[in-house]
């Protein structure tokens, strides 16, 4: 099967997982553009050269698998950012449409975020004055949509009251939202048409209340009045979409639809409302099993895979904190019944994966230290803890597709091995630790360390390596003496890129 990928972005979570995530098996070859071609952070793509790209390889391809992002606005920050006019949304538009007048037999999944609202003051990936008015942003829209459904606290309503944002700040940020929403439902009449075969619409960062709320609101009900639901796809999420949208490709290729039993760490886990999420973490696998053309069923005997979800034992928390955990991850879960479940699976002969959702930005050292022990990081098909409970969810979920049929168990365990260094050692420990004890000294700061952006990645790779040969002693012996190099592709701390050096 050929896939051409458009992704939602330059980076690897976007640009290299789901190439990493297809090579598992043998079944899919992606055809992607040049990161030349990609853009750079808040930096546009060049679209046209994307529009070209397209259309030179849609004639001998089965799938599109593309992000309205990266076609319509140059990228995912150029879409919190742009200046686009209703002659670009209508040019793009029309667009689609001759692409699927001219190649009918193509199937297109698009995918098209709900615009985030983040909850704190920075405009590394906002616009500017989100640096000084970004929590009063979100707070005021939250604060104005919960008093409306729900009425305030009389502390709420002094909240409201007290917050101060000039005028035009708003209206940029509001006019921006609407152009947004105009797209998404522009994308959304187009599945109606049967223009785009597919549509995923994921929510960055969501919250309960507020201008994502709000926007979900308005898209639900234009999906219900055309009776779209099951052909456009809403649920939290952003950065794994591109996996889990290849993965559904293959799957409606080959005509198979696996099906996947999520088995839970903890008691009150699947009940559990994540960090940056508005809804339970079942909910969530729900979708992201959905969304990936697979079935979950209640039984692990009736599943060709088993999803593995370490969740919380009462309340999340990000992974830097293990050291000061709340005390609920160990009376509210039990991490090694959790893991002789898990092996007890592998015996039976299921595909098992990992999602490590038990925190958020990074993997679960008491789950990795009990899984190297007992020997199963050499047998499960994939492990993944990174960034959101959904992120998570969706790359992982998408692994165990490619990776259940025709796979290489070498490339398993590296897939696994790299996840590892990154999930677990760089977000979990290593991240924390450079940004505090290594980057003052170089006068730099978590947003920016582009002044000695090499000396810092080969800091980083070094931390990386230690921190792994301390975590894992049992398992994965054959990339005991892997070395590695690390890159930082928008000169940050917040994401790596990871490669092997061979």
């Amino acid at each position: 099967m050929k896939i051409i990928y458009l992704p939602l972005d330059e980076r690897p979570c976007n640009r290299v997982y789901p190439q990493q995530i297809a090579e598992l098996g043998n079944q899919v070859e992606l055809i992607t553009p040049d990161i030349s071609l990609l853009g750079m952070k808040k930096k546009p793509a060049n679209r046209e050269a994307l529009w070209q790209f397209i259309e030179t390889h849609a004639g001998t391809a089965d799938a599109l698998v593309l992000s309205v992002e990266m076609l319509f606005y140059g990228g995912l920050l150029p879409s919190r950012i742009h200046y686009l006019s209703e002659a670009d949304t209508v040019a793009s538009i029309e667009r689609l449409r001759g692409l699927r007048n001219k190649m009918p037999q193509l199937k297109i999944y698009a995918s098209n975020l709900i615009m985030r609202t983040p909850q704190y003051d920075s405009s590394d990936e906002e616009p500017d004055y989100y640096a000084d008015y970004g929590q009063a942003l979100f707070r005021r829209a939250f604060l104005l949509n919960k008093k409306t459904r729900l009425g305030l606290s009389q502390e709420e309503a002094e909240e409201l009251q007290a917050i101060s944002i000039p005028q035009e700040y708003i209206d940029d940020y509001e006019t921006r939202r609407a152009f947004n929403i105009d797209v998404n439902s522009r994308i959304i009449q187009l599945v109606s048409e049967n223009v785009i075969d597919f549509l995923s619409i994921p929510q960055d960062d969501s919250a309960p209340f507020g201008y994502t709320a709000l926007d979900q609101q308005t898209i639900v009900k234009l999906i219900a009045d055309l009776q779209l639901s099951q052909w456009v796809h809403m649920y939290p999420g952003a950065d794994e979409v591109g996996a889990s949208l290849i993965a559904r490709a293959y799957n409606q290729f080959s005509g198979t639809r696996p099906s996947i039993y999520p088995l839970y760490a903890s008691t009150l886990g699947p009940q559990l409302v994540p960090l940056y999420e508005d809804r339970p973490i079942h909910e969530s696998v729900k979708a992201h099993i959905r969304v990936s053309g697979s079935l979950v069923v209640e039984t692990a005997e009736a599943a060709d895979i088993v999803l593995a979800v370490n969740t919380p034992g009462q309340r999340m928390q990000e992974a830097p904190e293990q050291g000061e955990r709340d005390i609920t991850y160990a009376s509210f879960r039990n991490v090694a019944v959790f893991c002789e479940q898990i092996a007890a699976l592998l015996e039976a002969g299921k595909c098992v994966v990992v999602a490590d959702s038990a925190y958020a930005n990074g993997g679960d050292l008491e789950l990795i230290k009990t899984l190297d022990a007992m020997g199963l990081l050499n047998k499960i098909s994939g492990y993944m803890g990174w960034n959101t409970n959904c992120n998570t969810l969706g790359t992982v979920i998408a692994t165990a597709i490619f990776a259940q049929k025709d796979s290489d168990a070498y490339k398993i365990k590296q897939h696994i091995y790299l996840h590892l260094l990154e999930d677990v050692c760089y977000q979990a420990v290593v991240r924390k630790q450079v940004t505090e004890q290594i980057l003052p000294q170089y006068g730099l700061n978590y947003f920016d360390v582009k002044a000695h952006e090499e000396i810092i990645a080969g800091i980083i790779s070094e931390q990386i390596l230690a921190e792994y040969q301390l975590l894992v002693t049992n398992c994965l012996k054959e990339f005991s003496t892997t070395k590695i190099k690390v890159y930082l592709p928008w000169q940050r701390m917040f994401e790596i890129g990871l490669e092997i050096v061979i």
